[in-house]
């Protein structure tokens, strides 16, 4: 009977042993392991790397999709052709990171910080960066089609030839930034201020679109929209009281 219970039982024991090991192994390197996440090219898909301290990393090439990196220090980080599709950056530090050519589509980067960060040629479409902060950032060429930017802070930036077609642009801060031969095409721009902006050769932007904007008081605009402002909506040109 008791090499019976063995028999039985020892299979059962081992496996449960093997399970406890591997869920430690796996906590372990969500919570403590963040060696491997400064090696290029490192898989870190879906991994737990919330508030980890990340600045100036090599993350060259890496794999981040679905990583839940909210709250991580990612300051100067180098993540240039990194996939962060779908990840999860809530209010991360992204300060000058370099992230040209990266793939941020789909990813969470509410209240992010990404001030003078690199996103040259980026993919952020359909990305959330509702109140993130994008001041001089440069977001040449970068995808940001049908991106969240809810009252985002996008103030000096640099968008020349951007795609932000269906993005929402309302209450977002666009005071002197340059959207030079930007594909605006049926942008929201409700609420959006606009002051100081540079708006000559944009593509699909509508007087009617424009109509939403809060300001745009001494910004840059092709002659023929500009007198179509001047003549439907002169109090947009007018320096605002706030």
């Amino acid at each position: 009977m008791r090499k019976y219970l063995l028999h039985i039982c020892f299979p059962v024991l081992f496996a449960l042993i093997i399970s406890f090991v591997f869920a430690f192994q796996v906590s372990a390197f969500d919570k403590t392991d963040f060696e491997k996440a400064k090696d290029s090219n490192a898989d870190l898909s879906n991994a737990d790397l919330s508030n980890a301290d990340l600045s100036g990393a090599d993350l060259y090439e890496a794999n981040l999709s679905g990583a839940d990196l909210s709250g991580a220090d990612l300051i100067g980080a180098d993540l240039i052709g990194a996939n962060l599709s779908d990840a999860y950056l809530f209010g991360a530090d992204l300060y000058g990171a370099d992230l040209r050519e990266a793939n941020l589509s789909g990813a969470k980067l509410i209240y992010a910080n990404l001030s003078g960060a690199k996103l040259t040629y980026a993919n952020l479409s359909g990305a959330d960066l509702v109140g993130a902060n994008l001041s001089g950032a440069d977001l040449v060429g970068a995808n940001l089609s049908g991106a969240e930017l809810y009252e985002a802070d996008l103030v000096g930036a640099d968008l020349i030839g951007a795609d932000l077609i269906y993005a929402n642009l309302s209450g977002a801060d666009l005071s002197n930034a340059y959207l030079y031969e930007a594909d605006l095409r049926d942008v929201d721009l409700s609420g959006t201020d606009l002051r100081g902006a540079n708006l000559t050769q944009v593509k699909y932007l509508s007087i009617n679109e424009l109509s939403e904007a809060k300001t745009l008081y001494e910004a840059k605009l092709d002659s023929e929209l500009k007198k179509q402002v001047k003549d439907k909506y002169p109090h947009l040109l007018k320096k605002p009281e706030y």
